[in-house]
């Protein structure tokens, strides 16, 4: 026997790595057949826990109470949206809705949302989404709050007025490239831009009399609130467009019986159609005999075509009515005015109309009217601008129309006081005195 038990160890001591890693194998076959035994009974009860009906409830109450009971919306008013479309939106009931436009009417006799404005509102996700506050906007300096009292369950109403105060700004520049870059360059709101280019196209080609290192100056009132907010723009005071070193300073006067801008003389700029109804474009067909860029012919070119980028804003160059405001066949999205009985205007190759714009709406000279684009027939973006006088189609760029009235007697003595004030002040802002 113990001649076996000698010759067993010796064995084992020769192969000693190889009973070793015999041993390991073993070790780790039993080992892992007791994991897998715990853990099928582990997941066995696990299921049997999850399936219990006490334990659901538990968490959904544990989950319930983990969302928030109140949550607050920031919405930004998109085209075609309503107060009540925004309202249901987020699962508002439509008793809830009815009575908020109830209270809202018990303070504002009319209201309507506008696109981009904000509406702020809170509701109760625990009680039916039953909406517990909200912010209506009614204009920009006004809203109008709604805020639920606990005790009564009713809205107590409030109207948030912002108090605005005036400041007069001097902004001036060379002209590097265009009016519309330099302008922007230098923060000038975009409607001011749109204005200056109104009041100096009767009498301004933008293409043609502008030149690289033209300056301008601009006078213009802004509303800010007591954070100095700027809350809304006014009137532009005063304006001048340096062109080849000739001042062309124009001035606001209002009175009784006159409004607008005069130059130095109490002569009115406003004439019947302006020269250019577009800014910062250039001249890429006069009206003539031209080949058609997409035709392959030579035919007669009965309009002026300003090139511009797309969505460059495109202004009526006359008050009038709009007769037409559809899809032109070639000439893409289009818009016709009829200004009186002897003048008609017809603007071609839109990207798209500007709001409100249809056969019988009213437009004012300035008024943007739609945008550039190459709609139709084009192989760019840029406006086809054609005039029609008495029925036949003429050269816009050589009409000579009546300039408009001049002020006389107790007006013009007026006039003479306003512009020295106005002059007097573009000095002391200019040199900061103000």
């Amino acid at each position: 026997m113990k001649f076996y038990l000698s010759k067993i160890h010796k064995i084992i001591n020769k192969n000693i790595e190889f009973f070793l890693l015999f041993s390991l194998i073993i070790f780790a076959i039993f080992s892992t057949q007791i994991y897998n035994l715990n853990k099928e009974r582990t997941i066995r009860n696990i299921i049997s826990l999850t399936d219990n009906i006490y334990f659901q409830k538990n968490l959904e109450h544990i989950i319930g109470n983990l969302k928030p009971k109140f949550k607050n919306v920031t919405h930004i008013v998109k085209s075609g949206e309503s107060f009540n479309s925004i309202l249901k939106k987020y699962n508002i009931s439509d008793q809830d809705i009815k009575k908020l436009n109830i209270d809202l009417l018990k303070i504002q006799k009319s209201y309507k949302l506008k696109i981009n404005q904000t509406v702020k509102f809170t509701f109760d996700q625990s009680d039916n989404n039953k909406i517990t506050y909200l912010l209506f906007p009614v204009s920009k300096t006004k809203k109008i709050e709604l805020k639920k009292s606990l005790d009564e369950n009713k809205f107590i109403k409030k109207e948030i007025v912002t108090n605005l105060n005036k400041r007069i700004i001097v902004k001036e520049g060379k002209i590097t490239h265009s009016l519309y870059k330099t302008a922007e360059s230098l923060k000038i709101p975009i409607n001011l831009i749109v204005e200056f280019a109104r009041i100096y196209g009767f009498q301004v080609d933008f293409q043609r009399d502008i030149r690289k290192n033209d300056f301008f100056q601009i006078m213009y009132e802004v509303f800010e609130d007591d954070n100095n907010k700027i809350y809304e723009t006014g009137n532009i005071m005063f304006a001048d467009l340096i062109l080849r070193d000739q001042s062309n300073p124009l001035y606001f006067f209002k009175d009784k019986k006159n409004e607008g801008h005069y130059d130095f003389s109490g002569k009115s700029i406003k004439k019947a159609l302006m020269k250019t109804p577009i800014n910062g474009a250039r001249l890429s067909s006069s009206f003539g005999m031209r080949k058609h860029p997409i035709d392959g012919f030579t035919k007669m070119h009965r309009g002026t075509d300003f090139a511009a980028p797309k969505g460059t804003p495109i202004m009526a160059s006359g008050d009038g009515v709009i007769i037409r405001a559809k899809w032109c066949g070639g000439g893409g999205n289009c818009i016709k005015i009829k200004h009186n009985s002897t003048y008609s205007t017809v603007y071609a190759h839109m990207s798209k109309f500007a709001s409100g714009m249809r056969v019988g709406r009213r437009v004012k000279q300035g008024q943007v009217i739609g945008y550039v684009g190459s709609t139709g027939k084009s192989t760019g973006p840029h406006l086809h601008y054609e005039v029609i006088e008495n029925g036949k189609r003429i050269n816009s760029q050589t009409l000579k129309l009546p300039s408009g009235k001049v002020l006389k007697g107790n007006d013009r003595k007026l006039f003479e006081v306003q512009r020295i004030k106005l002059d007097v002040l573009k000095s002391e802002l200019i040199l900061g005195l103000k």
